[in-house]
């Protein structure tokens, strides 16, 4: 009951960051509401796995959330530098 309570509350956390993302008036505010609603969707694929008994759920809450960490810095590189393949300053 209480895991069914904490899939609820995760979903309200991730329509409240869909809301977040619509409306932000930065790039860096949709960015930081996509990440939030990564961080939800990895923690409920965790809990519906742990609800169903399936505790391989676990291992593809993991790679869900480092792929998640992975494309955040890449759009904050891409912000910062103009392109993912220079690292040395800005584009010209």
């Amino acid at each position: 009951m209480i895991l069914l309570a904490a899939a609820a509350a995760l979903l309200v956390a991730a329509a409240l960051a869909l809301v977040r993302a619509a409306l932000g008036p930065s790039v860096f505010d949709r960015l930081q509401a996509a990440n939030t609603l990564g961080t939800c969707a990895m923690v409920l694929l965790a809990v519906m796995g742990f609800l169903n008994g399936r505790p391989d759920f676990l291992d593809l809450a993991l790679v869900y959330g480092l792929l998640n960490v992975i494309g955040v810095v890449a759009v904050l590189k891409f912000f910062r530098y103009g392109g993912l393949g220079r690292s040395d300053g800005p584009a010209p």
